[in-house]
């Protein structure tokens, strides 16, 4: 069995016991988390959401909390002598999912 799920504006095809990285979401490590389930696959078959399924739910457990490493980001203008030299870490949250329910 395994589900679609939405967050952060993107969507993720999970099963049980699945370790994520998510945008991230404003809670604590070993927090519990609930996703919208986009579209869910089950012995009956597959159902669609309209946007999202009802009655269907994943849960997942936050593991961390971090950082990506670092990237670099480097903007110029040829033959005007600007350029620009930045550096982005992008923050994202661990999650293992405990529970797919349909």
């Amino acid at each position: 069995m395994f589900a679609v799920i939405e967050t952060g504006g993107k969507q993720y095809k999970v099963q049980n016991d699945d370790v994520i990285y998510v945008e991230k979401l404003a809670t604590d490590e070993n927090a519990e988390v609930s996703f919208k389930v986009v579209a869910v696959d089950s012995e009956d078959g597959l159902k669609v959401g309209a946007p999202y399924v009802e009655g269907a739910s994943v849960t997942g457990k936050v593991l961390k909390n971090g950082k990506a490493k670092k990237i670099t980001v480097f903007t110029y203008k040829s033959k005007k002598n600007e350029k620009r030299k930045m550096g982005h870490r992008q923050p994202y949250t661990k999650v293992q999912i405990t529970a797919v329910n349909a």
